[in-house]
């Protein structure tokens, strides 16, 4: 085959898969602002947590060993910086949280990143994956076509989509959303419970909303949260941390 022959393939390929995911992409394709202070101010190693910066944001405990580790994706085009404040919270509860950058900004073209963190890190056994809005769906899909691989799953305004059907799965998973959000409502949020384990853990967070899961400036259509975002974010490392607990000692 000539190469402009393949070049044609190869764009044909990656326009239909564009055309596929567009569903999706659309309902989260909402200009995220870029990252808040508080999130920047969290990329700083201190005496309790490393952070480096390798392909992905890696937080890492300072002293003790990771219990185990969770592969987060950020929901689309928003700053993986934006989820550090949350990252840095689990690594001091003896967790390692690996925040993954994706091509172009949309966790479904990179959802096999994952795989590349664990390779990196062999001294972590035990894994969730997780993301926020479409990264939770990239997420739950690389947990369905590695379940050899993760034991937990954390979906943050998010769901499976259609075919990642988890429902005879042996992972534990948490699914967290905000009574508010207009993008990921709790109804759809909880519909979603034919196609995760019947042990899923669902958390609603009153007065929460969309954006408040990172630290970023408000998305357009989301609207105002009824608490802070310190508040909904406390709630959400809670929720978040109780699944991993719960992956490190299964």
């Amino acid at each position: 085959m000539r190469p402009t022959r393949w070049r044609l393939v190869l764009l044909v390929a990656g326009v239909t898969l564009l055309l596929v995911g567009g569903g999706l992409v659309a309902r989260w394709l909402l200009l995220p602002g870029p990252p808040l202070a508080e999130a920047r101010a969290a990329l700083a190693s201190d005496d309790r947590v490393l952070v480096r910066r390798l392909a992905w944001w890696e937080f890492r405990p300072a002293v003790a060993a990771p219990r185990a580790g969770l592969v987060f994706y950020p929901g689309a085009f928003v700053d993986p910086v934006a989820y550090a404040p949350a990252a840095r919270e689990l690594a001091q509860r003896q967790f390692l949280v690996a925040v993954v950058p994706m091509p172009l900004g949309v966790a479904l073209l990179g959802s096999e990143r994952a795989m590349g963190v664990m390779a990196a890190t062999p001294e972590v056994s035990r894994w969730a994956v997780g993301g926020h809005s479409l990264g939770g769906v990239a997420a739950a899909a690389f947990a369905r076509r590695h379940p050899e691989l993760v034991q937990g799953l954390v979906l943050w305004a998010s769901y499976p989509n259609g075919p990642d059907d988890l429902s005879s799965q042996p992972i534990a998973v948490v699914s967290v959303f905000g009574e508010l959000d207009p993008l990921t409502s709790p109804a759809r949020a909880r519909a979603a419970a034919r196609q995760l384990p019947p042990e899923t853990r669902f958390v609603e967070i009153a007065g929460g909303n969309h954006s408040q899961f990172g630290w970023y400036a408000d998305q357009p259509r989301d609207v105002p949260a009824r608490i802070s975002r310190a508040e909904q974010q406390a709630q959400v490392i809670a929720a978040t941390a109780e699944l991993l607990e719960r992956v490190a000692g299964s």
